[in-house]
């Protein structure tokens, strides 16, 4: 059914059920298992030290993260590509989406208030929108 399944961590209680649900499809599946951690960066950057600062304390705050999820995949038996990119969360995912090849995409839900998805809007709203495969939402 699927070849290639990605999922989003950002290290979030509602991502490590997305990371869960993606292992278990993966073995269900017999599909590749794909991870991205995506370190923000500001949209607007005051300076080039801001960007090197943000990539620091990304690094660190994805280190246990990336951690987990190896050790899990590594007890599910699935062997795990793992990509921690900097940039923008949609743009960083939908692009291993595509250089990938990727079937299908699990998120996890973070829910917000109505006036924040309006003015805002959502990461996971965005992604269902846009990635050209598969989305499956966990809550």
């Amino acid at each position: 059914m699927y070849k290639r399944i990605l999922v989003a961590n950002d290290g979030s209680p509602g991502a490590a059920k997305a990371f869960a649900a993606a292992i278990e499809l993966a073995q269900r599946t017999g599909a590749e298992l794909h991870m991205i951690a995506v370190e923000e960066l500001p949209r607007f950057p005051a300076s080039i030290d801001e960007i090197d600062e943000e990539q620091r304390e990304a690094g660190d705050r994805f280190a246990p993260v990336v951690a987990a999820a190896r050790a899990q995949a590594q007890q599910a038996g699935l062997p795990m590509e793992m990509q921690l990119i900097p940039g923008h969360v949609v743009d960083a995912v939908l692009g291993l989406i595509n250089t990938r090849e990727v079937d299908l995409l699990v998120v996890g839900f973070m829910g917000h208030s109505a006036l924040y998805e309006r003015i805002i809007g959502g990461t996971t709203d965005r992604l269902v929108r846009l990635a050209p495969c598969a989305v499956l939402v966990i809550k």
